[in-house]
């Protein structure tokens, strides 16, 4: 069992967010799925039976989804970054995750079940860590202008073209 772990709190979703997190990313696996038990299942109004948790794993980062209910929703206080080197990858995961989600910017969206994801280039913290500011600025200026984010968009802005 791993020390920290990402904990997603779904209405009654988190299999098919499982399902769909675990397609996206090419070293993924659900790890457990666990089941409710009968004073679990009364306490919440459920079935016994019924899917619970599933733990899963994406890239080495361990998260544990439940269905917990409709007390609790994901706000963007709370998102995954994923961090990508080609623009390809940019755009498979925005565009599979986008899909009745909801645009945010700056590289950040909704997916349909609600969680907020960055996707971002890996290329952009090197640039906006450039110790030359106005680099950095230029490449803040086209990232706020983003809703997707555009490798080749962000290097045009960080070479002052």
């Amino acid at each position: 069992m791993r020390k920290i772990v990402t904990f997603l709190w779904f209405d009654d979703q988190a299999k098919e967010a499982v399902d769909l997190y675990v397609s996206l990313f090419e070293n993924a696996k659900i790890l457990n799925e666990s089941y409710l038990t009968e004073s679990v299942a009364k306490a919440a109004g459920k079935k016994v039976g019924d899917l619970s948790t599933i733990d899963f794993e994406l890239n080495g980062q361990n998260f544990t989804a439940l269905n917990g209910g409709p007390m609790f929703t994901f706000t963007e206080a709370i998102s995954i970054q994923v961090n990508c080197k080609t623009q390809e990858e940019i755009d498979y995961l925005w565009d599979s995750l986008i899909k009745d989600g909801e645009l945010i910017s700056c590289g950040w969206l909704k997916d349909k079940f609600g969680l907020s994801w960055q996707i971002t280039p890996e290329i952009l913290d090197i640039m906006m860590r450039d110790p030359d500011a106005a680099k950095a600025e230029r490449v803040s200026a086209a990232m706020l202008s983003m809703d997707k984010m555009n490798i080749s968009e962000l290097e045009k802005a960080y070479k002052g073209y």
